[in-house]
């Protein structure tokens, strides 16, 4: 831990860019995955019915439980399906997934497809279970 130091210190201009360029990195990333939603925020677009909600969980996830009215396309064909999402191009697109990992890879390939109102849940599924917000089971 010493030498740690002592190399921040003798070599501060290095280590300051090093922290620089993975701040922009993280900065970067996050931006590309589009706007993130709470739970909260979410439950208020979809009552007020301005919100599709697309899940992109396999179909034995979203057998288990998912958001009233959602829509499952599985990430894996949700570039061969996304015409069926087209007579909601103009309404706010709520992408969820399981935990948050996989909807900006999602968010992202809308977005290139024209979709430009599409935000993701924020945790995904789990962060909405913690919520205490219900889900329906099939």
């Amino acid at each position: 831990m010493d030498r740690l130091f002592e190399f921040v210190v003798n070599h501060y201009i290095l280590v300051s860019l090093f922290v620089a360029f993975l701040l922009a990195i993280i900065v970067l990333e996050s931006r590309r995955g589009g706007a993130k939603i709470s739970a909260q925020g979410a439950v208020t677009l979809i009552n007020k019915d301005e919100a599709v909600v697309l899940d992109i969980r396999d179909r034995k996830d979203f057998n288990e439980g998912r958001i009233t009215g959602s829509l499952n396309i599985p990430l894996n064909s949700l570039k061969s399906r996304v015409n069926e999402l087209s007579k909601h191009k103009e309404k706010q697109i709520i992408v969820v997934d399981k935990m948050g990992q996989h909807a900006a890879m999602a968010v992202k390939q809308l977005n290139a497809e024209g979709f430009s109102n599409v935000v993701r849940l924020n945790g995904g599924i789990t962060d909405w279970k913690a919520s205490n917000l219900p889900l329906v089971k099939k």
